[in-house]
């Protein structure tokens, strides 16, 4: 798992301000920690209160000593501009907050607000923003939208870190002519810090072979305790069972923080199976970022998935648009996590591999689930980590199920921009020339989302709105 997001706290006031008689700073340090706590976050805070530009440095040194990858500056009362000047400096990711008076009568107690709004205006003349955002922060620490505000912007942040030097093991490469998935290594490296590691199939095959009996059998057994096996052979159940504890074994020994497999064709060759089912009890057990065919950014829009909302999504494609329904079936044959399809869950024979020959589908077990009803968050980062694409939808059971493995329909489009129908959606998947997998994610996590490719400074592909000839040029 990442190292947790550590955020540095810079408390600023002048001595003709009174922040300390109203408990700003005790109020805000506790009202911090909580809502860092919850996202895994933790709080290191600089010494004393600068009011130079040289004490606001020693400040900034402090935090990232202590590891800050976020620099809160607290405007408790009036704050010089020297001091807003030094932080805005900073190449770190900074928010500054500021809390509303403790009353408007008499003498003015801590003049924040006008503070804040010289902050921000001192931070747009030195700092390019596009690339290095500064987020504002209005409110007491009780607040709801206040803590709300702050608790998106530390998922995104702790999204962000997340992606910093991690390491995705791309097991085999991508999947035969799936160019559209491949990656620069070096703009994805530039644009998000992650490095794909090639790693060779036998390497996988070999650490499969080499599994003892009992640790499989003990797989087999917790594999069944939870999801019914439906026709699937032990044999079959056996060779699952390997491919997870490989690539279990894999991620630990070399310190991956997910994994991209190319799950077709070599290994329905050498050992005869394929890991969907493998893939879905990682997803599930290891909450492990894993993506089929090769995807690099399907695993990256997993790390970034579970890091805003605690568990990886189910890897899928945009299979069949029924436009007239204003609805979209996300289906794959491959992995998803056990928990987005409840107790239905099952496991079955892959449907497809070996389909049409002799021998039929016998080629490995994959987990074969209905999405429950409800909100749901659609996200994809794209062009090598430069790009992202995403809208919330609601997950409705139709008159038909949808094919065989993970599946459901969508619809009831939405964005930002407010509510877009499902020609919107195929539209902008094929203006943009997106990569066609997309991590379905039960919950509403787009403004985290949004709040996160800003601090990443990622192009925000928008929805198009559908339309009649040419696309000129969009997207």
């Amino acid at each position: 798992m990442p190292m947790p997001l550590v955020i540095g706290l810079i408390k600023a006031s002048l001595p003709s301000y009174f922040p300390e008689r109203h408990g700003v700073f005790d109020a805000a340090l506790a009202a911090l920690e909580e809502i860092a706590g919850a996202c895994g976050a933790r709080i290191v805070e600089a010494e004393g209160v600068p009011m130079t530009g040289a004490e606001a440095q020693q400040a900034l040194d402090q935090c990232r000593g202590q590891g800050a990858e976020f620099i809160l500056l607290l405007h408790g009362g009036f704050t010089m501009g020297d001091v807003a000047r030094q932080i805005a400096l900073s190449d770190l990711p900074i928010g500054v907050w500021a809390t509303p008076e403790p009353g408007h009568e008499g003498d003015i107690q801590l003049n924040n607000f006008v503070s804040l709004n010289m902050s921000l205006s001192i931070a747009r003349g030195v700092r390019d923003l596009r690339r290095n955002p500064v987020q504002w922060y209005f409110g007491a620490p009780e607040d709801t939208a206040l803590r709300a505000r702050l608790g998106r912007s530390f998922r995104a942040l702790s999204a962000r870190a997340a992606l910093r030097d991690a390491r995705v093991g791309v097991i085999g490469g991508l999947a035969p002519t799936f160019y559209n998935m491949a990656v620069s290594p070096d703009t994805l490296k530039r644009a998000t810090g992650v490095e794909p590691v090639h790693v060779d199939m036998h390497r996988l095959t070999a650490t499969m072979a080499a599994c003892g009996a009992e640790p499989v059998a003990q797989e087999v057994a917790a594999m069944a305790a939870r999801a019914e096996v439906r026709g699937v052979s032990d044999a079959q159940m056996a060779l699952t069972a390997r491919a997870a504890l490989a690539l279990r074994q894999i991620v630990a020994e070399d310190g991956f923080a997910g994994l991209a497999v190319s799950d077709w064709p070599a290994l329905q060759d050498d050992p005869g199976m394929h890991p969907g089912a493998a893939f879905t009890w990682l997803e599930e057990v290891d909450n492990l970022p894993l993506a089929s065919e090769g995807d690099v950014l399907g695993t990256v829009t997993q790390i970034v998935t579970r890091a805003l909302t605690g568990r990886v999504g189910s890897l899928l494609d945009m299979t069949s648009p029924q436009l007239d329904a204003d609805r979209i079936l996300m289906w794959h044959g491959g992995g998803g996590p056990l928990y987005m399809g409840g107790a239905e869950a099952a496991w079955i024979n892959h449907p497809m591999i070996g389909r049409g020959t002799p021998d039929g589908p016998r080629f490995g077990a994959i987990a074969d689930f209905v999405f429950p009803d409800g909100p749901h968050t659609v996200l994809r980062v794209a062009r090598s980590g430069s790009a992202a694409f995403g809208f919330e939808a609601e997950v409705r059971a139709g008159d038909e199920s949808g094919f065989t493995g993970c599946r459901g329909w969508v619809t009831d489009f939405r964005s930002a921009r407010g509510a877009h129908s499902a020609g919107d959606i195929v539209t902008s998947v094929m203006e943009h020339g997106l990569d066609h997998h997309f991590v379905l994610v039960p919950g509403s996590f787009a403004s985290d989302f949004r709040e996160f490719t800003a601090w990443m400074a990622m192009e925000p592909l928008e929805i198009i709105s559908e339309h009649d000839g040419l696309a000129n040029g969009i997207g």
